[in-house]
């Protein structure tokens, strides 16, 4: 019932951000970006004066250069005053994801350890991980990969046309892949604790499995160790539900800020982003379906009908991690062995989450798109790579995403000033996202199931 209240209140903090923000807009913004528009005007008609004068050392181009001095000198005062004036609002969502930061490290740490301890055997850690891993690499490439190709396609960020800060100007775009060195500072850890501090999720999802398997592997004394891990699981999860008290007001403040700072017409934009979106979550769930009828055959009808209440909860609540008891009953009820859920369901929470995987391309190529900012297929490509690794233990919390898309922003220089566009419809997209996470995760696991001969 309070997952439900707080679905209803972030509907709530949507509808009041849009009109908090259209009279914002009207009566506080508006004024300065008349200014700032007329600058930019200004800046533009002066760059073009100065691209046809040859002879930089004529009064004229003197003249043409202090004006536009001065007038960017306006642009940039207007530009901060706005963001002055918004600081209220925007702040507002900064501590909720300062917050989402805080939970996500721990949380993957203490649900990963008990998942791999609870296997027992170091052998078939081995065999069902091997299993589960090159099914979850593949439901991650085909959903990253089919993100990409429906934003090209849509193309939704074209009609933002936004202008990059003065910060992004002239630095380009990232033509290079991550080296070989810096891919090994990403996956192993120097030292847990320092992982932990800056966050570096993959980083704690290979310690966790280390530390998993250690566990199991001595028996009767790790047991104390995986009652441990699991009641901390517990916790973290309950501290979860707390911060999740503070998204209606994160959700207000965000679509404020961006009502505000873009008027009103920006909602038609978000309308086609969120119907592109959804209609590209149609097709990953048919593609979902379509591959594992070959596994499961007309059984793959009865696990959704299991499954359909789980998901349910998770388009609901936003979050798969409120489903996920559900999801474990359900099937243990289909006929999969406990040991093989209790293993592969932890797992898939840190590496299938393919509704959000899908997200993370479609989301980031969005923001480059809306800035005009033209990433080649190489590059798209680099991305794609890096997301692979990058998105690997967000966990089920909702609001991770952007976490790792503000990571992704920064290392191809897409101005991270793009996640305001973001952050107040994210809920809406989180829904859908949660609740293809769910049926992922559930028919990998009835998947694995199957190859171990561990489904009745």
């Amino acid at each position: 019932m309070q997952k439900n209240k707080l679905t209803l209140y972030i509907f709530i903090a949507l509808v009041l951000g849009v009109v908090a923000g259209y009279f914002y807009n009207v009566y506080v913004i508006n004024a300065i970006n008349v200014k700032l528009h007329a600058a930019e005007t200004s800046i533009k008609s002066i760059d073009k004066g100065l691209a046809g004068l040859t002879d930089s050392t004529t009064v004229a181009y003197r003249q043409l250069k202090s004006r536009r001095s001065a007038e960017v000198l306006i642009r940039n005062a207007s530009d901060s005053l706005r963001d002055d004036k918004l600081e209220g609002f925007t702040i507002l969502s900064d501590i909720f994801l300062r917050l989402i930061k805080m939970i996500v490290g721990p949380l993957v740490f203490t649900t990963l350890v008990v998942g791999v301890a609870k296997v027992g055997d170091v052998k078939a850690v081995g065999r069902i991980g091997g299993k589960t891993m090159l099914l979850f690499i593949g439901a991650t490439f085909v959903s990253l990969l089919l993100g990409m190709l429906l934003v090209n396609f849509f193309e939704p960020g074209k009609a933002m046309h936004l202008s990059i800060p003065e910060l992004h100007l002239g630095t380009g775009i990232n033509k290079t892949a991550l080296s070989l060195k810096e891919f090994i500072g990403h996956v192993f850890p120097r030292s847990f604790f320092e992982a932990m501090t800056n966050n570096e999720i993959l980083q704690i999802v290979v310690f966790s499995l280390f530390f998993g398997i250690g566990t199991a592997a001595i028996g009767e004394k790790g047991e104390i160790v995986i009652k441990a891990m699991d009641a901390i699981s517990h916790v973290i999860l309950k501290i979860t539900g707390y911060v999740m008290k503070f998204a209606p007001f994160a959700v207000f403040g965000a679509i404020t800020a961006v009502v505000a700072k873009q008027g009103m017409g920006i909602l038609s934009t978000y309308a086609v982003f969120l119907g592109e979106f959804y209609f590209s979550l149609l097709l990953l769930w048919t593609l979902i379906v379509v591959a594992v009828f070959f596994v499961l055959r007309k059984r793959v009808f009865v696990l959704l009908n299991h499954i359909k209440d789980a998901m349910l909860i998770a388009f609901s609540t936003s979050t798969s991690e409120a489903a996920y008891p559900k999801v474990l009953l359900e099937l243990e009820r289909f006929g999969c062995n406990n040991k093989i859920v209790s293993f592969v369901l932890p797992l898939g929470y840190s590496f299938n989450l393919v509704g959000s995987m899908m997200y993370l391309t479609f989301a980031s190529l969005f923001l480059a798109q809306a800035f005009n900012m033209h990433l080649s297929l190489t590059q798209q490509i680099t991305m794609l790579l890096v997301l692979m690794l990058t998105s690997k233990g967000v966990a089920g919390v909702p609001r991770a995403a952007l976490v790792v898309i503000a990571g992704t922003m920064a290392m191809f220089n897409i101005p991270e000033a793009g996640l305001g566009l973001l952050i107040g419809i994210d809920p809406l997209m989180d829904m859908g996202r949660s609740a293809t996470n769910v049926l992922g995760n559930a028919m990998a696991t009835a998947v694995v199931s199957k190859w171990e001969g561990e489904l009745q």
